[in-house]
């Protein structure tokens, strides 16, 4: 019986591991994201593999124009898109032929892959609170590896 309770503390001190250390890390810190398509060709092909920096907009400073960003998807918050800001808060954004005031939480994420991307073009400015964080580094594949690619 002792053995069964040694075997569940291990689990139980496991847990708290996760919770204590890691959790927080992959909320706050960074976390891993595959690129998923052909909106950022030819910066990013399909099958990249990022480590997304959360820190940086979480604790030091706000997005800046021309990073490129991994967000949570306005109209689908279970997806997650990687774009490039090319609108600030408050700006006026002129693209095809339309224009676009930003509000003081918003900003304006396009692919770069201009004609085989859904970004803010066709539905609108991206809300500061769905961006998760900036590509920080490219691990896959080992011969474009890249710190800040995109930048």
């Amino acid at each position: 019986m002792s053995k069964f309770f040694g075997g569940v503390w291990e689990i139980v001190k496991f847990g708290l591991v996760v919770l204590v250390i890691v959790l927080p890390i992959r909320m706050y810190v960074a976390q891993p994201f595959i690129v998923s398509g052909e909106s950022m060709v030819p910066t990013f092909q399909s099958g990249d593999y990022l480590i997304v920096d959360e820190f940086t907009y979480n604790f030091l400073r706000d997005p800046q124009k021309g990073e490129v960003i991994v967000f949570r998807f306005p109209e689908q918050p279970s997806k997650f898109f990687i774009k490039r800001i090319v609108g600030l808060p408050g700006e006026v954004v002129m693209m095809d032929d339309r224009s676009w005031q930003l509000g003081e939480e918003e900003y304006f994420v396009v692919g770069d892959n201009r004609e085989s991307s859904l970004d803010s073009r066709s539905w609108g400015p991206l809300p500061e609170g769905n961006i998760i964080g900036r590509a920080l580094l490219r691990l896959w594949p080992p011969t474009a590896f890249a710190y800040m690619p995109g930048q």
